[in-house]
Protein backbone atom coordinates (compact mmCIF):
# COMPACT_ATOMS: atom_id res chain seq x y z
CA UNK A 1 0.00 0.00 0.00
CA UNK A 2 2.33 3.06 -1.01
CA UNK A 3 -0.32 5.32 -1.49
CA UNK A 4 -0.07 4.73 2.97
CA UNK A 5 3.26 5.83 3.07
CA UNK A 6 3.18 8.78 0.49
CA UNK A 7 0.22 10.17 2.43
CA UNK A 8 2.65 9.83 6.28
CA UNK A 9 4.98 11.71 4.22
CA UNK A 10 2.71 14.59 3.02
CA UNK A 11 1.62 15.43 5.90
CA UNK A 12 4.69 15.50 7.88
CA UNK A 13 6.11 17.74 5.41
CA UNK A 14 3.11 19.63 5.45
CA UNK A 15 4.45 20.79 8.80
CA UNK A 16 7.62 20.90 7.86
CA UNK A 17 9.16 17.73 8.49
CA UNK A 18 12.44 16.59 6.75
CA UNK A 19 11.54 12.83 5.64
CA UNK A 20 14.37 10.28 5.19
CA UNK A 21 13.11 6.51 3.83
CA UNK A 22 16.38 4.60 4.02
CA UNK A 23 15.60 2.52 0.73
CA UNK A 24 17.31 -1.01 2.28
CA UNK A 25 14.79 -1.21 5.20
CA UNK A 26 12.53 -4.52 4.65
CA UNK A 27 10.82 -6.42 7.15
CA UNK A 28 10.70 -6.28 11.04
CA UNK A 29 10.62 -9.79 11.68
CA UNK A 30 7.00 -9.97 12.84
CA UNK A 31 5.45 -12.33 10.80
CA UNK A 32 8.26 -15.03 11.50
CA UNK A 33 7.90 -14.75 15.26
CA UNK A 34 3.93 -14.54 15.30
CA UNK A 35 4.82 -17.75 13.53
CA UNK A 36 6.78 -19.41 15.99
CA UNK A 37 9.89 -19.04 13.84
CA UNK A 38 11.96 -17.26 16.01
CA UNK A 39 15.94 -18.18 14.44
CA UNK A 40 14.64 -16.67 11.44
CA UNK A 41 12.94 -13.42 12.48
CA UNK A 42 16.06 -12.84 14.90
CA UNK A 43 18.43 -11.88 11.61
CA UNK A 44 15.48 -9.82 9.99
CA UNK A 45 15.19 -7.77 13.35
CA UNK A 46 19.18 -7.65 13.27
CA UNK A 47 18.88 -5.91 10.33
CA UNK A 48 16.30 -4.01 11.22
CA UNK A 49 18.65 -2.34 14.05
CA UNK A 50 21.13 -2.22 11.64
CA UNK A 51 19.31 -0.26 9.35
CA UNK A 52 17.93 2.09 11.48
CA UNK A 53 20.38 2.77 14.18
CA UNK A 54 22.14 4.51 10.95
CA UNK A 55 19.35 7.14 11.08
CA UNK A 56 18.76 10.17 13.93
CA UNK A 57 15.51 11.34 14.97
CA UNK A 58 11.93 9.90 14.82
CA UNK A 59 11.37 6.58 13.32
CA UNK A 60 7.40 6.84 12.54
CA UNK A 61 5.72 3.70 10.68
CA UNK A 62 2.31 4.04 10.02
CA UNK A 63 1.35 0.31 11.36
CA UNK A 64 0.50 -0.24 14.99
CA UNK A 65 1.52 -3.80 14.82
CA UNK A 66 5.08 -3.00 13.47
CA UNK A 67 5.56 -0.59 15.82
CA UNK A 68 4.37 -2.87 18.73
CA UNK A 69 6.92 -5.44 17.59
CA UNK A 70 9.99 -3.34 17.93
CA UNK A 71 8.96 -1.41 20.93
CA UNK A 72 7.35 -4.46 22.89
CA UNK A 73 8.23 -7.87 21.39
CA UNK A 74 11.80 -7.43 20.04
CA UNK A 75 12.74 -7.51 24.15
CA UNK A 76 11.29 -11.08 23.74
CA UNK A 77 12.86 -12.12 20.45
CA UNK A 78 16.36 -10.81 21.85
CA UNK A 79 16.42 -12.37 25.18
CA UNK A 80 20.26 -13.99 25.63
CA UNK A 81 21.75 -11.81 22.97
CA UNK A 82 23.01 -9.12 25.22
CA UNK A 83 24.39 -6.95 22.25
CA UNK A 84 21.65 -6.98 20.08
CA UNK A 85 18.62 -6.57 23.18
CA UNK A 86 20.85 -3.23 24.29
CA UNK A 87 20.29 -2.03 20.75
CA UNK A 88 16.64 -2.93 20.72
CA UNK A 89 15.91 -1.30 23.61
CA UNK A 90 17.72 2.00 22.49
CA UNK A 91 15.50 1.88 19.35
CA UNK A 92 12.54 1.12 20.99
CA UNK A 93 12.16 4.70 22.14
CA UNK A 94 12.80 6.38 19.27
CA UNK A 95 10.18 4.65 17.44
CA UNK A 96 6.26 5.75 17.05
CA UNK A 97 3.10 4.94 15.40
CA UNK A 98 1.87 7.92 13.17
CA UNK A 99 -1.16 9.26 15.33
CA UNK A 100 0.86 8.70 18.10
CA UNK A 101 3.52 10.89 16.81
CA UNK A 102 1.11 13.75 15.91
CA UNK A 103 -0.31 14.21 18.98
CA UNK A 104 1.89 13.23 21.50
CA UNK A 105 5.24 14.58 20.30
CA UNK A 106 4.15 17.28 17.37
CA UNK A 107 0.72 17.94 19.85
CA UNK A 108 -1.15 18.35 16.76
CA UNK A 109 -4.70 16.76 16.66
CA UNK A 110 -6.05 18.86 14.40
CA UNK A 111 -4.64 19.07 10.22
CA UNK A 112 -6.70 21.24 9.04
CA UNK A 113 -8.09 18.84 6.03
CA UNK A 114 -11.83 18.62 5.02
CA UNK A 115 -14.00 16.08 3.55
CA UNK A 116 -17.55 15.88 2.39
CA UNK A 117 -17.73 12.68 3.34
CA UNK A 118 -19.09 9.80 6.18
CA UNK A 119 -16.65 6.98 7.42
CA UNK A 120 -16.68 4.53 10.46
CA UNK A 121 -13.78 3.64 12.31
CA UNK A 122 -12.07 0.30 13.65
CA UNK A 123 -10.07 -0.01 16.16
CA UNK A 124 -7.14 -2.38 15.29
CA UNK A 125 -5.67 -4.25 17.78
CA UNK A 126 -2.42 -4.27 18.15
CA UNK A 127 -2.72 -0.37 18.05
CA UNK A 128 -5.55 -0.40 20.77
CA UNK A 129 -3.97 -3.41 23.47
CA UNK A 130 0.00 -3.06 22.63
CA UNK A 131 0.47 0.46 22.35
CA UNK A 132 -2.39 1.87 23.85
CA UNK A 133 -2.85 4.50 21.25
CA UNK A 134 -6.89 4.97 20.99
CA UNK A 135 -7.30 8.83 21.62
CA UNK A 136 -4.76 9.74 19.19
CA UNK A 137 -6.64 8.75 15.93
CA UNK A 138 -10.29 9.31 17.06
CA UNK A 139 -9.69 12.92 18.05
CA UNK A 140 -7.54 13.09 14.40
CA UNK A 141 -10.87 12.04 12.92
CA UNK A 142 -12.74 13.99 14.73
CA UNK A 143 -11.29 17.22 13.72
CA UNK A 144 -11.82 16.48 9.85
CA UNK A 145 -14.21 19.34 8.56
CA UNK A 146 -17.10 18.21 7.12
CA UNK A 147 -16.02 14.61 8.12
CA UNK A 148 -19.13 12.50 9.45
CA UNK A 149 -18.03 9.49 12.24
CA UNK A 150 -20.36 6.86 11.82
CA UNK A 151 -20.15 5.16 15.46
CA UNK A 152 -19.90 1.37 14.93
CA UNK A 153 -20.78 -1.04 17.42
CA UNK A 154 -18.07 -3.43 18.70
CA UNK A 155 -15.40 -0.98 17.32
CA UNK A 156 -12.88 -2.24 19.47
CA UNK A 157 -13.39 -6.35 18.44
CA UNK A 158 -10.92 -8.00 16.16
CA UNK A 159 -11.03 -8.34 12.59
CA UNK A 160 -10.22 -11.86 12.59
CA UNK A 161 -6.78 -11.05 10.82
CA UNK A 162 -4.16 -11.49 12.98
CA UNK A 163 -1.37 -12.29 10.61
CA UNK A 164 -0.85 -16.02 9.77
CA UNK A 165 -3.90 -16.72 12.21
CA UNK A 166 -6.27 -15.88 9.61
CA UNK A 167 -4.72 -19.03 7.26
CA UNK A 168 -4.02 -21.10 10.44
CA UNK A 169 -7.45 -20.69 11.49
CA UNK A 170 -9.50 -19.80 8.59
CA UNK A 171 -12.91 -20.52 9.78
CA UNK A 172 -12.59 -18.61 13.06
CA UNK A 173 -11.63 -15.58 10.83
CA UNK A 174 -14.06 -15.69 8.64
CA UNK A 175 -16.49 -15.46 11.30
CA UNK A 176 -14.62 -12.50 13.01
CA UNK A 177 -14.43 -10.88 9.47
CA UNK A 178 -18.48 -11.38 9.16
CA UNK A 179 -19.48 -9.95 12.20
CA UNK A 180 -17.47 -6.93 11.79
CA UNK A 181 -18.21 -6.33 8.52
CA UNK A 182 -22.21 -6.73 9.11
CA UNK A 183 -21.51 -3.89 12.07
CA UNK A 184 -19.52 -1.83 9.60
CA UNK A 185 -22.56 -2.03 7.41
CA UNK A 186 -25.19 -1.42 9.71
CA UNK A 187 -23.54 2.02 10.18
CA UNK A 188 -24.14 3.14 6.58
CA UNK A 189 -20.78 4.65 6.18
CA UNK A 190 -19.56 4.92 2.75
CA UNK A 191 -15.98 4.53 3.73
CA UNK A 192 -14.00 2.72 7.25
CA UNK A 193 -10.94 3.82 8.46
CA UNK A 194 -8.43 1.67 10.00
CA UNK A 195 -4.33 2.00 11.17
CA UNK A 196 -2.68 -1.19 10.17
CA UNK A 197 -2.81 -2.05 7.16
CA UNK A 198 -3.25 -5.97 7.55
CA UNK A 199 -6.57 -4.93 8.87
CA UNK A 200 -7.41 -2.98 6.14
CA UNK A 201 -6.81 -5.74 3.54
CA UNK A 202 -8.47 -8.28 5.17
CA UNK A 203 -12.00 -5.97 5.73
CA UNK A 204 -11.44 -4.71 2.69
CA UNK A 205 -11.29 -8.08 0.80
CA UNK A 206 -14.86 -8.99 2.75
CA UNK A 207 -16.38 -6.23 1.48
CA UNK A 208 -15.33 -6.63 -2.24
CA UNK A 209 -16.67 -10.13 -1.60
CA UNK A 210 -19.69 -9.51 -0.54
CA UNK A 211 -20.11 -6.99 -3.51
CA UNK A 212 -19.98 -3.77 -0.65
CA UNK A 213 -19.31 -0.02 -1.89
CA UNK A 214 -17.90 0.55 1.39
CA UNK A 215 -13.75 1.97 0.60
CA UNK A 216 -11.60 0.93 3.00
CA UNK A 217 -8.79 3.54 3.62
CA UNK A 218 -6.00 4.14 6.16
CA UNK A 219 -6.24 7.13 8.44
CA UNK A 220 -3.12 8.58 6.86
CA UNK A 221 -4.79 8.81 3.70
CA UNK A 222 -8.10 10.23 5.32
CA UNK A 223 -6.16 12.73 6.71
CA UNK A 224 -3.88 13.60 3.80
CA UNK A 225 -5.13 16.72 1.91
CA UNK A 226 -3.62 15.70 -1.20
CA UNK A 227 -5.24 12.29 -0.87
CA UNK A 228 -7.90 11.47 -3.78
CA UNK A 229 -10.11 8.96 -1.48
CA UNK A 230 -12.12 8.54 -4.87
CA UNK A 231 -9.31 6.60 -6.27
CA UNK A 232 -8.43 4.46 -2.99
CA UNK A 233 -9.67 0.55 -3.11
Amino acid sequence: MPKVGMSVVNILESRGIEVHFPPDQTCCGQPAFNSGFRNDARPVASRFLDIFEATEGPIICPSGSCVAMVRNFYADLFRGHPDDLARAQNLSSRIFEFTEFLVDVLGIDDLDVSRDTDATYHRCCHLLRELHVDEQPTSLLNNVNGLDIKPMERDEVCCGFGGTFSIKMSEVSTAMLDEKLDNVQATGASTLVAGDTGCIMHMQGGLRRRGSDVKVVHIAEMLDAKSDLRRCN
